[in-house]
């Protein structure tokens, strides 16, 4: 009679599996898996570097204009060891794949496709700055998803069919409902009305995940504008960690006006514009008409003369191949208004609309110990997991741990826009 039991790769294997079936807001992003981690095994704190396309401004005439191809790499630091742990017998391996699965792996998984899900959606709200919607009010039409993609498009989104929407599932229900009399194919009518699922629609795919994020503003307080005529260097080392242009190091925008001495005026995910700087299509170098919008990396407080330092994204640029905001004046003018969306201590829930490359996801080979009863690690689609087993004397049972250890980093966020609800 054939050997039915299950071995330690055949469980890792339908482990990614179902993982990857359970991710929403991650499998719409950029996911690389770094197996040069694999020869000793990775730990939390590894950090890969990855390498940022340059820029050029071109030149017009004849006249031989030789730019410097500047690459810059964002790290990308593995933060998280996440796992769930279980336990099943030896007889629980004499079960088929499906019904091990069922019983053990889907409820496993489910758990930590939530977590990491979270933590993606969780670091989107902290670094993106395009916003749309009216706060405290769910989008009930296309219109503001079409907004969502208009900030994009003057972003220079790739129109490659690889930008997605997550929703919340009030903010799907919503939309299901306001899209139910309008001309589609019927087919997609049809999938709607039976999953109540957007599914593909102003060239968005649409998701539902319950992980979305609530952001609270800050309580605010006073009246603040910049203190100082002020901009960033378009020009940088290109260094890893460097506070060029094209790296996510946050600009200090100097401020005043705030009550005073007062904790945490601003939170780390607030967006606000600066009165007469506008953003810029970063092809062309041309105003798009509309505010650049600006998101605070960190909680601010005000000092007792009304003053505070915001570490703010993106950094404001004026000119140089990484223009990404223009003024009358190139630069950020003194006793500019700050104005802040949404109203202050209140909270509003963060869809996004998001381009592939917005974000990205990387996974590591853990270590594989020896000694142990059954172990197995995999990598599938981008995500490496690991499953080891260990007989404990002492209790006389056989505890099994699944990990993931992962990491996420922003790589072009301006292809990223939050849909306020």
């Amino acid at each position: 009679m054939a050997n039915n039991t299950l071995t330690p790769i055949a469980i890792t294997n339908e482990q990614a599996r179902v993982l990857e079936n359970n991710l929403t807001a991650t499998k719409a992003i950029n996911r690389q898996y770094e197996d040069r981690f694999a020869i000793s095994g990775a730990k939390i704190g590894a950090t890969a570097n990855v390498r940022i396309p340059p820029q050029y401004v071109g030149r017009t005439g004849a006249t031989l204009a030789v730019e410097d191809a500047v690459e810059t790499f964002r790290p990308l630091t593995l933060t998280t060891q996440f796992g769930v742990d279980i336990a099943f017998t030896s007889q629980d391996l004499t079960l088929s794949v499906d019904d091990f699965s069922e019983r053990f792996i889907q409820p496993q998984m489910a758990a930590i496709a939530n977590k990491v899900d979270a933590d993606l959606l969780t670091l989107m709200k902290n670094y993106t700055w395009n916003q749309v919607g009216t706060p405290g009010t769910t989008p009930n039409s296309g219109l503001t998803y079409l907004q969502a993609g208009v900030k994009l498009k003057d972003q220079a989104v790739p129109m490659d069919g690889q930008i997605s929407a997550i929703l919340s599932p009030n903010a799907e229900a919503v939309l299901v409902d306001a899209n139910k009399g309008l001309f589609q194919q019927a087919d997609a009518i049809a999938d709607q009305y039976r999953s109540g699922n957007m599914g593909r629609a102003y060239g968005f795919k649409f998701s539902m995940d319950q992980n979305v994020p609530t952001h609270t503003v800050g309580p605010l307080g006073g009246s603040p504008t910049t203190t100082g005529a002020q901009s960033a260097s378009a020009t940088y080392s290109g260094v890893t960690g460097s506070a060029g242009a094209n790296s996510m190091a946050p600009f200090s925008l100097i401020t005043g006006g705030w009550t005073a001495a007062a904790a945490a005026r601003l939170k780390a995910g607030d967006v606000f514009t600066l009165a007469t700087v506008f953003a810029v299509n970063p092809q062309n170098r041309q105003s798009t008409g509309a505010l650049q919008q600006f998101v605070v990396t960190a909680d601010v407080s005000s000092d007792g003369a009304g003053a505070a330092t915001l570490s703010i994204l993106p950094r404001p640029i004026f000119s140089g191949p990484f223009q990404n905001v223009t003024s009358v004046t190139n630069n950020i003018p003194a006793t500019t208004p700050l104005t802040i969306v949404g109203t202050a201590s209140t909270g509003y829930r963060q869809n996004f609309v998001f381009h592939k490359d917005s974000f990205m996801m990387a996974t590591a080979d853990l270590i594989m110990p020896d000694g142990v009863d059954f172990k197995a690690r995999t990598n599938y689609k981008g995500v490496s997991i690991r499953t080891v087993r260990q007989y404990r004397i002492g209790t006389d049972d056989l505890p099994c741990r699944t990990d993931v250890l992962y990491g996420f980093a922003p790589l072009f966020p301006s292809l990223s826009c939050r849909v306020t609800e």
